[in-house]
């Protein structure tokens, strides 16, 4: 059984830790948290999850090393880190923003170094992880593609394109959710309770993301089923396209991708 140890026991790396365990792709016991404050992880010790304050002594043994901290921590981590690690364990890092590269100019040159890009639907097995390397066998690759499977889907993609990746589905989450609310917000508007309102909101697009899911369509076919000709649907599409709605998605998208390549650096 593989041991994986996760640096960071923040909302990914506890989300990324109990999936593996509830897909049954691991016990508790192979799974090593770090935090720098243990009295947070008091939870995660008793469900069996090794924890531990020293990412040295953690990292031994580790068949995969999980990078899961704040852009801003990770180099004072590689450092602790650069005399350590081995040649024949994975590093997967879901850090913005930072490359294979930058990581291997500080961990070894000959590491594996694996990127990946999961969101907060980890915590329910629904993420959407893109994976890329810039120089890992198919097989590692592989590897953890079976890792991030067990708590959602995964695309592999080409490593330029991770802050792409970061956009569209790590902050993405944020401009869906943003959706369903203000799908709440009209719905109160036009009579509903707010608790009533939000639910329909939410299911209708829940149902929504399922269709196209199961179904296999382009979302303008399933539009085109609702829009019928002078009717109340294409009407509130059009009001909202005047609007800049569809507009305003992508200036988002495109400006958090902009600022995801920088958070490293920054």
């Amino acid at each position: 059984m593989n041991k994986i140890t996760i640096i960071g026991g923040g909302n990914i790396g506890l989300s990324l830790a109990k999936g593996l365990v509830k897909s049954n792709y691991c016990s508790p016991q192979d799974i090593t948290i770090t935090r720098r404050s243990l009295a947070s992880l008091d939870e995660e010790k008793q469900a069996g999850f090794q924890v531990s304050e020293n990412n040295v002594e953690a990292i031994q043994g580790a068949d995969f090393i999980v990078l899961a901290v704040l852009p801003q921590q990770i180099r004072k981590i590689m450092d602790e880190l650069a005399n350590v690690v081995q040649a024949n364990q994975t590093l997967i890092s879901v850090i913005s923003g930072v490359s294979c590269q930058d990581i291997k100019d500080v961990l070894g040159q000959d590491k594996v170094v694996i990127r990946a890009m999961p969101n907060t639907a980890i915590a329910i097995g629904q993420s959407m992880t893109c994976i890329a390397s810039d120089a890992a066998a198919k097989e590692q690759l592989d590897e953890v593609s079976v890792i991030f499977e067990s708590v959602g889907s995964v695309v592999v993609i080409n490593e330029d394109l991770m802050t792409s990746a970061t956009a569209l589905c790590a902050c993405g989450i944020a401009f869906f959710l943003r959706s369903i609310r203000a799908a709440s917000q009209g719905g109160v508007e036009i009579g509903f309770h707010a608790h009533d309102a939000l639910k329909m909101a939410i299911q209708t697009a829940k149902g929504a993301a399922d269709l196209l899911l199961q179904m296999q369509t382009h979302p303008e076919s399933e539009i085109d089923k609702v829009t019928s000709p002078k009717g109340c649907t294409i009407a509130g599409l059009n009001e909202m396209e005047h609007n800049g709605f569809s507009s305003a998605f992508i200036k988002g998208i495109k400006l958090s991708a902009k600022k995801a390549g920088g958070l490293y650096n920054d």
